[in-house]
């Protein structure tokens, strides 16, 4: 470190720093707007000071489906070991009040013979097995009960109940808990872009849907919404408006077919909140476009529900997605590899609004993208041409160098012939 610090001056290192650092302009970004809808679907919201906290208590089973799953389990374990222990102490009671911890009864010296309410709890380690054993019907044998004591009958057939209660609550939760719709949705994917280009001479914007199961999605619907900060004529801020916008599709039910991705596009047209929005307004646009696809499953019919979102900055303007289904041998093939692909293609950089104001712009655009590529293909014809003449030539000079010159042979009388070796 000594040695480096000798060779280059510090004062010289500092100036060099400075002088980079002045050369690349500081752009401070644009502070990222909080997105409602997150790229997996999950709801970016966080609720706080709810004072009714005895109200998800009153739905308590959809309560403890919604619970993480660490905290479903806990509540499983502590359900039935709670009840194990609350029903040991109650035989322990019984059999206490009955006399049966007494020692003497357990070899009586008289001749009458002592019956126990339940045999063979004489602590309460063996009330709380006894206890186990009535609410999961196991049943070993060793410890029993009898008719001496109506009380015992009083508390088995309470055990039972209970015990059938909390079987049917705590398995139909972890039931529901492994058969929610979200799980089938993480089958269901987005394109993690969104495009905004021409189609049928009107800007669109578009997106791609797929779904990876060969079980279907039934009676799939897909709905898009604007979700945006406005303001009302009064002065109200709205931070959280919510504005549909409609889906071209020929058919009139608004389902899709969903076997293989298909692109949903939506035309900006002046219902859209898009219609004023140009290439160079989107960037600065203060919006987030939500999709939610709906469906039944196929196997379980379980309506499920699959949710994305899209801001300004994931929208490219001027690109296509390039098609992934192929026919291969008779059957068609969707490479998924291919799925957020796009291209780009020629479009009006101009709003949906100036478009249709001036239809002529999208002529002027389509003209100079023909001229573009015509120009583009000429100068690659032209460099092939002159690659072919480059190398022909450079064939030639190789070919003249090996050709070996001409030897002419004097003969004795005088007479020349000429030779070629």
């Amino acid at each position: 470190m000594l040695a480096r610090k000798s060779i280059i001056p510090e004062e010289y290192v500092l100036a060099r720093i400075a002088a980079e650092n002045l050369r690349k302009p500081r752009i401070r970004d644009r502070p990222r707007k909080a997105r409602f809808i997150a790229k997996n679907g999950a709801c970016n919201l966080a609720h706080k000071n709810i004072r009714e906290q005895g109200r998800f208590l009153q739905d308590i089973f959809t309560t403890l489906v919604d619970l993480k799953w660490r905290h479903t389990l806990v509540i499983f374990t502590m359900s039935f070991l709670c009840s194990w222990l609350l029903f040991a102490m109650m035989w322990w009671l019984v059999a206490f009040a009955h006399g049966d911890m007494d020692p003497s009864t357990e070899n009586p010296s008289n001749s009458t013979k002592w019956t126990p309410c339940v045999t063979c709890v004489r602590s309460f380690t063996s009330a709380f097995l006894f206890s186990i054993e009535v609410q999961v019907t196991i049943g070993f044998g060793g410890r029993m009960m009898t008719e001496e004591c109506p009380l015992a009958i009083t508390v088995l057939i309470l055990q039972n109940i209970v015990g059938l209660i909390i079987n049917a609550v705590m398995l139909g939760c972890i039931f529901m808990k492994t058969a929610q719709a979200h799980r089938r949705a993480e089958t269901l994917i987005f394109s993690r872009q969104a495009v905004i280009a021409v189609r049928n001479g009107k800007l669109c914007f578009m997106f791609r849907v797929g779904d990876l199961r060969k079980s279907m999605i039934i009676s799939a619907s897909v709905r898009i919404q604007v979700v945006r900060k406005t303001m009302t004529p009064e002065g109200e801020v709205i931070p959280i408006h919510q504005v549909d916008i409609p889906v071209d599709n020929p058919i009139e039910s608004n389902n899709i077919f969903l076997v293989a991705p298909l692109i949903i596009c939506h035309v900006i047209d002046k219902r859209s909140p898009l219609y004023d929005i140009s290439a160079s307004d989107l960037a600065l646009q203060d919006l987030e476009l939500i999709v939610i696809l709906e469906g039944v499953v196929e196997t379980t019919g379980i309506t499920t529900q699959a949710r994305t979102s899209y801001v300004a900055e994931e929208i490219l303007w001027g690109h296509r997605f390039v098609p992934i289904v192929t026919e291969e041998e008779g059957v068609y093939a969707v490479d998924y590899s291919k799925f957020g692909n796009t291209i780009k293609v020629a479009a009006p950089r101009c709003s949906a609004r100036e478009l249709d104001e001036k239809p002529s712009i999208l002529i002027q655009t389509l003209q100079k993208s023909e001229l573009s590529h015509q120009n583009s293909l000429r100068k690659r014809n032209s460099m092939r041409r002159n690659n072919s003449i480059r190398r022909s030539n450079s064939m030639r000079r190789t070919n003249s160098s090996l050709i070996v010159p001409k030897v002419q042979f004097i003969t004795p009388e005088g007479s020349q012939s000429a030779s070629e070796t």
